[in-house]
């Protein structure tokens, strides 16, 4: 069974403090719920604390974003090679907000996913449709768009190292959720679009988590679904019992 795994994107809240101690607290569940991979991604000023709380725990840790380059003139920009340095494993690439309000094109996107291979990081592929592209009937053209182009390039190798998050643009900070059944429907296309690119035993190995206002009372259902694999999840990471319950309640859902 692919292991679950449930990750923090914490964007651009709390405070060093605060970091600290939701660091903290996820360590000690990641170390209570077997079974369970565990991680969070702060923001980059805060990096250093949270790898430091983690240090010698089960839980990962993982930036919010990296740019292409090794370093450079990109005032503003984190480089791959600076979150290895200190202790990422993970890297959070092409979601939404990069996407859609930041402007970053699905290559730009895939050449991120080539780099964080390049400098020892795994990604965590954002994918996922806006509202009007799913009541007008293109999520599954959006997504194998992102999947594919996301994928370019890249060795069976790196491929099994990826960690597609399936978040759809309408559910994420509204409080609107799909339903298991849409949830599930979406991640079984993106493991049937895997198999057309690479084989059907790499797109079983691949992990998808679901993103999109995820939370404790309906985590268990999502996770009971055969092709979810985990969760991206946001504001709900920002309060220490809610994501704990969360981390137990998809090991409920896989019934571990």
């Amino acid at each position: 069974m692919r292991k679950p795994f449930i990750c923090g994107n914490w964007k651009m809240n709390t405070d060093r403090a605060g970091a600290g101690a939701l660091a903290n607290a996820a360590a000690r569940t990641a170390r209570e719920v077997k079974g369970v991979e565990v991680g969070v991604c702060p923001p980059a000023c805060y990096l250093e604390a949270v790898i430091a709380a983690a240090k010698g725990t089960a839980l990962v840790v993982g930036g919010q974003n990296m740019h292409t380059d090794p370093s450079g003139a990109f005032t503003g920009e984190i480089a791959g090679p600076m979150l290895k340095e200190l202790g990422c494993t993970y890297v959070i690439i092409g979601h939404s907000e990069r996407r859609h309000i930041f402007g970053e094109a699905d290559e730009f996107i895939s050449a991120k996913v080539r780099a964080a291979f390049k400098f020892g990081l795994k990604p965590i592929l954002c994918v996922g449709e806006k509202i009007d592209e799913r009541k007008s009937g293109q999520t599954e053209a959006v997504v194998r768009r992102h999947v594919t182009t996301g994928f370019a390039g890249l060795s069976k190798e790196q491929a099994h190292e990826v960690v597609i998050a399936y978040e759809p643009v309408w559910a994420i900070g509204t409080g609107l959720t799909a339903t298991p059944e849409q949830a599930q429907e979406v991640h079984a296309f993106i493991r049937r679009l895997l198999t057309q690119i690479f084989d059907a035993a790499l797109a079983q190995a691949i992990r998808i988590q679901y993103g999109g206002s995820v939370k404790p009372d309906n985590t268990r259902d999502l996770l009971a679904r055969p092709d979810i694999d985990g969760a991206l999840v946001g504001g709900a990471s920002l309060k220490a019992d809610g994501f704990a319950a969360i981390i137990t309640e998809a090991a409920k859902g896989k019934g571990l």
